[in-house]
């Protein structure tokens, strides 16, 4: 019934796209959920261009994406009929006739909160926005401007960011827990960064937006592991505050849409589909949704997910997870595939 029901979602998504073509580029911002590749090219650990990441990829390569394989904006590009990687911006081996169908600026580690960035010394949001103005004017110079705002204005942007600024940052550090009595106070905090990077975006031209805020997070495997007292079963305060930080997310979508002209933000949220996947991983012909494929599964990730490793999974399809932080290249296919029929149609 699982390879029915995928088969079945693919034709439908195929044939609707092909028959339409209003997308012309896929253009993301965000965390290691939809980096493809950027953080190889600037001095931070938070990276993953070694096996064996990267090895049900094509040719086996590792490229950067915290995966096993492909990640959800390669997937969303080429169920619109682009290409089947979403390339990132700062790999030379790219160049602006690449980019011009489909472009990344999403950095592994980063947060809407700047002070998430600084924990691995990744690339920050604001950043993000820079080389996307950066990238602007060499599409501007290479197509000419009126194909270039044409692209800018009907390119579909992926924005997915927000899991680091809690579990990396407010939960592990000490700054932020000073600065804000309660989480929620924290919460509040990141809706008003989000805001002004959704007007931001907006003024340079961005206009079809999905917005993928927090999965689960207390599903993690990571944080299954360490908690001892409650059997390994998910951190319910976890995703508790996931649910809560989405609804105030999912209000500031209303609010935009309401508030600037031509807007089109959607709320993507992926939440119910990966907690359906993690507490029925059988109904999506998954064996195990406790651990990661990548050596114990429990706590690797980056480096620590040694190639060495004889622990590591020989079949990653039948795990949820791939290591102990992000999913499988088959969740992530299903889960695209998930929130392009259940959100993005909109699109098409």
């Amino acid at each position: 019934m699982f390879t029915l029901w995928i088969f079945l979602i693919e034709i439908i998504v195929q044939f609707s796209i092909s028959s339409s073509g209003k997308v012309p580029s896929i253009i993301v911002f965000g965390d290691s959920s939809v980096d493809t590749g950027n953080n190889n090219f600037i001095p931070t650990m938070a990276r993953s261009n070694f096996k064996p990441y990267g090895r049900d990829f094509f040719n086996g390569n590792p490229t950067g994406r915290f995966s096993n394989g492909r990640i959800p904006p390669d997937f969303i590009s080429e169920a619109f009929g682009l290409k089947p990687i979403v390339p990132a911006y700062l790999d030379p081996a790219y160049s602006i006739s690449d980019f011009a169908t489909g472009v990344c600026f999403a950095s592994a580690g980063t947060g809407f909160d700047n002070a998430t960035s600084n924990v691995a010394d990744v690339i920050p949001l604001w950043k993000e926005v820079e080389y996307y103005k950066d990238y602007q004017i060499k599409l501007r110079a290479h197509v000419g401007e009126e194909k270039a705002n044409k692209i800018l204005s009907e390119a579909l942007y992926l924005v997915s960011i927000g899991t680091n600024d809690f579990l990396e940052n407010y939960y592990t550090l000490p700054e932020r827990r000073c600065q804000f009595n309660s989480v929620q106070q924290y919460e509040d905090f990141l809706i008003v960064l989000a805001e002004n990077f959704f007007r931001k975006i907006y003024d340079l031209g961005a206009r079809k937006i999905s917005l993928t805020a927090l999965p689960p997070m207390g599903c993690l495997p990571l944080e299954r592991a360490i908690n001892v007292l409650h059997y390994h079963g998910c951190v319910e305060g976890y995703n508790d505050v996931a649910l809560e930080f989405n609804a105030k997310m999912g209000r500031l979508v209303t609010k935009l849409n309401n508030d600037l002209y031509g807007f089109q933000l959607v709320d993507a949220n992926a939440y119910d589909i990966l907690l359906q996947i993690v507490t029925q991983p059988s109904s999506f012909g998954f064996e195990d949704a406790r651990v990661g494929c990548c050596g114990t599964g429990r706590f690797e990730m980056g480096f620590f997910c040694d190639p060495q490793s004889p622990f590591t999974c020989k079949d990653a399809n039948k795990y949820v997870f791939w290591d102990a932080f992000h999913p499988s290249e088959k969740t992530s296919q299903i889960v695209s595939n998930y929130l392009i029929e259940k959100y993005l149609s909109k699109f098409l």
